[in-house]
């Protein structure tokens, strides 16, 4: 058993609640299957010896693949329950043809957290996420009141949301107190320097009423805030052999003239990087981690050198200055405009 050295990581409150997880977390979205669990291992023991206690994924990762690899490499590491933080996400299933084998239904949250928790090999989850709003009829009541439930049974002991808009959220809160029940405490939305809309102006009102925490994940957006494919997607990346429907989706959004316009500006913030001493990923990620309503920022890898890479991005914020940040929006020129919603 490892014991835990938190190192010089930094720790944040999930929202508002006395949970605190690492500035920097780890998480499975793309490539955890049977065939990559030693590197998935590699990429957790990388990412604990600096610090790092949040851990995420979800029933649908890899068609619930990444459930059962996170828990048996969990196991097999033998950390402190205590000592770390894990998420999953219930919404898609997967593979089930029946109509309530998917979505927020009493039904499919109380059957599809037993079955994740059978994967992972716990007791329990740290929070669970509404990986979609259930926008097909399910009522918000039963929503909130199902989440409710499995925190009244130890099944979690917190819950949240991911893409879910303001009003959705703001509607669950209204719900919970309606009926005093538990109100969900983080959203997990995408944000990166390229996609800053949702969660630095239209989620305002969540943080000023509700401290609403946040798990912010495709933070280098989906690799193209590395500079890697600012000359185009290359045969055998992740963006031309995936077959994932959400990957190509996201290929065909960036290979548009607004997507490459935007893929150009990344190379625009090289020089930036350059001077501190940094990369365009660890720059990127610095600037997120500026920003006082990101929680925790997920990072994806495929190999634990990736893992030590981002990390130093922590370096690389704490020696941001306002000036640096102010060439970073003369680059990016897409700062959101608050006032502009209403």
């Amino acid at each position: 058993m490892t014991e835990f050295d938190p190192k010089d990581m930094e720790y944040r409150f999930l929202g508002n609640t006395g949970l605190r997880v690492s500035a920097l977390s780890f998480g499975g979205w793309l490539g955890v299957n049977d065939d990559t669990e030693e590197i998935i291992k590699q990429c957790f023991i990388e990412a604990w010896n600096h610090g790092v206690n949040f851990f995420d994924t979800a029933e649908i990762y890899s068609n619930g693949k990444c459930e059962l690899v996170f828990g048996r490499i969990l196991k097999d590491l033998g950390w402190t329950r205590s000592d770390y933080v894990i998420s999953t996400k219930l919404y898609f299933g997967f593979g089930e043809k029946s109509p309530n084998g998917r979505g927020l239904s009493r039904k499919h949250l109380i059957e599809g957290m037993d079955k994740s928790l059978k994967r992972l090999q716990l007791d329990y989850v740290d929070v669970v996420f509404a990986h979609r709003p259930d926008r097909e009829g399910v009522p918000m009541e039963e929503v909130v009141r199902a989440f409710t439930q499995l925190i009244l049974d130890g099944k979690a002991l917190y819950w949240g949301t991911s893409e879910w808009s303001a009003f959705e959220i703001e509607h669950a809160h209204h719900i919970a107190t309606k009926f005093n029940l538990i109100a969900p405490i983080a959203e997990q939305p995408q944000y990166n320097a390229l996609t800053r809309n949702r969660f630095e102006a239209e989620y305002k009102p969540l943080y000023d009423l509700y401290k609403y925490g946040t798990t912010v994940w495709s933070p280098l957006a989906g690799g193209i805030l590395t500079g890697k494919y600012s000359q185009g997607f290359k045969e055998g990346s992740r963006y031309t052999n995936s077959p994932s429907p959400v990957v190509q989706r996201i290929s065909k959004t960036w290979s548009s003239p607004e997507g490459l316009a935007k893929i150009a500006k990344v190379e625009k913030l090289g020089p930036i990087a350059e001077r501190l001493d940094c990369s365009i990923a660890q720059l990127s990620l610095a600037f997120l981690l500026k920003n006082k309503n990101v929680s925790t920022i997920i990072l994806g890898a495929s190999k634990a050198e990736q893992v030590t890479e981002n990390l130093k991005s922590l370096d690389v914020y704490r020696k941001l200055t306002d000036k640096d940040i102010e060439a970073i929006e003369e680059v990016l020129q897409n700062k959101p405009d608050y006032s502009a919603l209403f």
